[in-house]
């Protein structure tokens, strides 16, 4: 897709924080897995309270984003939203998406931290995922907009652990863009659902404070 007609809004992420998010992700997993306390998780407690009282002295003092024209300068960097959220937020998830038009397929693995039933992703972060993939898929083509609506019918339980693939097709008239999704396994269907937005006009999004020079 090319460049010029991707919908965007927010400054890219930083690298520490993409390595941060996926360090994040899979240390929690593998602390969930564990049967008794273990100096590791202690030691992994102790730097991560060291690290919380550095980066609140180096946090804005405002946590509201920077976004339009007159927003204070103490208020906080905003990160692009419109697509791969999981790469730089551990509570969200991440897959693999191709786009092709008004349909998309891609792939999708959800590890422990998403865990509700015994081995059975959670309920909510499946329709998390629909509202993440489905953003994409419309920023992608250049045009999307605010969720006004989200069903998600849940088929059969959605493992933990497995390779998941899943199918989106969109459609837009009179300024309402409507998408339908499924996710799959071997076993069959798993869930489907129907996501809704308002077509947005890019023009009429407001200004994006990049980040401070010097930072």
């Amino acid at each position: 897709m090319a460049a010029e007609t991707r919908w965007s809004f927010g400054v890219e992420p930083l690298a520490q924080t993409l390595e941060v998010a996926a360090l994040a992700r899979s240390v929690a997993g593998l602390v969930l897995s564990l049967e008794a306390p273990h100096p590791a998780v202690e030691r992994l407690a102790a730097a991560l309270r060291n690290a919380e009282r550095e980066l609140l002295q180096l946090a804005p003092a405002d946590p509201k984003p920077r976004i339009g024209a007159d927003a204070p300068a103490s208020r906080r960097v905003y990160i692009d939203h419109s697509r791969d959220i999981g790469a730089y937020n551990p509570c969200f998830p991440t897959y693999q998406v191709h786009v092709n038009g008004d349909r998309a397929s891609g792939s999708v693995r959800f590890p422990l931290v998403y865990e509700g039933p015994p081995g059975i992703v959670h309920g909510g972060f499946l329709a998390l995922f629909f509202d993440a993939v489905v953003q994409h898929h419309n920023c992608d083509v250049g045009l999307a907009g605010k969720t006004t609506s989200l069903t998600v019918r849940y088929r059969r339980p959605t493992p933990l652990l497995s390779e998941l693939r899943f199918a989106l097709e969109r459609s837009v008239a009179d300024g309402r863009i409507t998408s339908t999704a499924q996710l799959s396994s071997d076993a069959g269907v798993l869930c489907e659902a129907e996501v809704r937005a308002v077509a947005g006009d890019r023009a009429a999004l407001p200004a994006v404070s990049p980040r401070r020079s010097g930072a």
